[in-house]
């Protein structure tokens, strides 16, 4: 559980600093070393320095207190407490830190002190030194902070004992001033630091910034972007290996682009021969094979007339029908090879007629909308494209599909004209596009829109119909 959590820990803390950038880590990095560092060494510093500046109040205190004892003896002998007083008030007024300083008598009175208000209650018991004792130092707590309060006997405390205290007042503004001196000097040092760094890291993360902004513009498929050498480094040499993999794509892409261009003009020209195909064949259809067939009905009819035997009249009159209904299908044929209606009247008018045509041979509920269209005719290639992908698609709806109802949509609208052909058919896995027929068919309509730079989108699941999105911009000379 343990380590779980403290995975969890580290990958929240990692989620939050790597979406940091690189300048500011190091610049974060930068500035934590020299604020761990400056806090440090001004906390070491302070604690050393008072250590240090204690010792040497308790040694001053301790040196005070034997001097005034020294002095005091012979004052004390002769009882002049005057003297004794001036005393006093001189070792308090050359010792900036003497706080109080008084002498006690062997009797444990108070023969002389510095208090001008009264003698402090309690401060006589606070500290109190065996004859047989060099001095005896201890730390009072006051209300005006801590004193070190020193007493030394006054020959071997036959005399009395001399008081003096120390206030510690003076030593911690010392170690304050000291300290607040290394503060300053920690975010003196800081403020350089993140301007180094800062420069530093401009000059680490400039040549990234630009690798990141060129491979940004590489993604968008512009290969163009070259970055330079910064220096002879480790960035250097990313450099370097960017640019002759920019290079190395920009030549893929020039290749990848020639053979594109081959194969759309070799598919081109293939659908182009097709189309000239099947109007070629449409033509000789509807002026040689429809022409002998309605010279061959009018011979039938000419034939029944002439004839007496009601038998062979009726025989004559059921091949003229024959010839009548191969006739209607020569033309049907010719239509769906090239029907002429799209080269007269464009195709709305060719798209109206295959779909009623559909209606009655396939017997299903077509719809048929045309949108933004209007007069305007689109480009030859562009309306063909668009009648065989209806066409071939209708015609898989139909045969595969098991459709009750289908509908068509042709809109033009931004620069683009789409046709949606979708039915309530039982569907199929856009995966594997159903029949092998009904992947050629897509397949048909997906290269048929991809040679005028559009695209084919398929929406299906089994059991739940089909929808077909093709998408063809138009060209830029073509009126909007």
């Amino acid at each position: 559980m343990k380590p779980q959590f403290l995975q969890g820990g580290f990958n929240r803390f990692w989620s939050i600093a790597g979406a940091v950038s690189v300048r500011t880590k190091i610049l974060g990095i930068v500035l934590g070393l020299v604020a761990l560092m400056g806090l440090g060494v001004t906390l070491q510093v302070r604690a050393t320095l008072s250590r240090t500046m204690d010792a040497q109040l308790e040694e001053q205190g301790v040196s005070a207190t034997r001097d005034l004892a020294a002095r005091a003896a012979d004052l004390i002998l002769v009882n002049d407490l005057y003297a004794l007083h001036q005393l006093l008030a001189e070792t308090q007024a050359t010792n900036a830190n003497v706080r109080y300083a008084f002498i006690v008598d062997p009797q444990g009175r108070i023969l002389a002190h510095t208090f001008g208000a009264g003698f402090p209650a309690g401060l006589l018991e606070a500290n109190t030194t065996p004859p047989d004792e060099h001095h005896r130092t201890v730390v009072l707590t006051t209300d005006e902070g801590l004193v070190w309060d020193t007493a030394v006997p006054i020959f071997g405390g036959r005399v009395g004992t001399a008081r003096v205290g120390l206030s510690e007042t003076g030593v911690r503004q010392v170690v304050d001033t000291v300290t607040g001196q290394l503060l300053l000097t920690t975010v003196f040092v800081s403020i350089i630091g993140i301007t180094a760094a800062a420069f530093l890291t401009w000059i680490l993360t400039r040549p990234i910034l630009d690798l990141a902004k060129a491979a940004q513009t590489v993604g968008r498929g512009d290969f163009a972007p070259r970055v330079p050498r910064w220096a002879d480094d480790e960035i250097g040499d990313l450099s370097d290996s960017f640019n002759a993999m920019t290079r190395a794509l920009a030549k893929a892409a020039e290749e990848r682009a020639e053979r594109e261009q081959l194969r759309a003009r070799y598919v081109s020209g293939v659908i182009a021969a097709q189309e000239e195909e099947r109007k070629r064949i449409a033509r000789e259809l509807h002026d040689s094979a429809s022409q002998s067939v309605t010279s061959l009905m009018v011979g039938m009819k000419a034939l029944s007339d002439a004839c007496d035997s009601p038998e062979l009249r009726q025989r004559a009159d059921e091949l003229r029908g024959v010839a009548a209904h191969t006739l209607d299908e020569i033309h049907n044929l010719a239509l769906q090879l090239r029907p002429s209606v799209l080269d007269d009247l464009g195709l709305p008018a060719a798209l109206e007629r295959y779909v009623a045509d559909c209606r009655g041979r396939f017997h299903l509920r077509i719809d048929l909308a045309i949108r933004g269209l209007g007069e305007t005719r689109l480009p030859p290639e562009l309306e063909t494209a668009l009648y065989r992908i209806v066409q071939e698609s209708l015609t898989n709806v139909a045969r595969h599909a098991q459709a009750a109802t289908a509908s068509v949509l042709i809109e033009r609208r931004d620069g683009a004209v789409r046709a949606i052909v979708e039915d309530d058919g039982r569907g199929f896995d856009p995966g594997t596009a159903g029949t092998a027929e009904q992947r050629l068919g897509l397949y048909g309509i997906r290269e048929r829109a991809e040679l005028l730079g559009g695209k084919l989108t398929i929406e299906s699941e089994p059991g739940r119909g089909a929808s077909l999105f093709v998408e063809i911009p138009l060209p830029v000379n073509s009126p909007q």
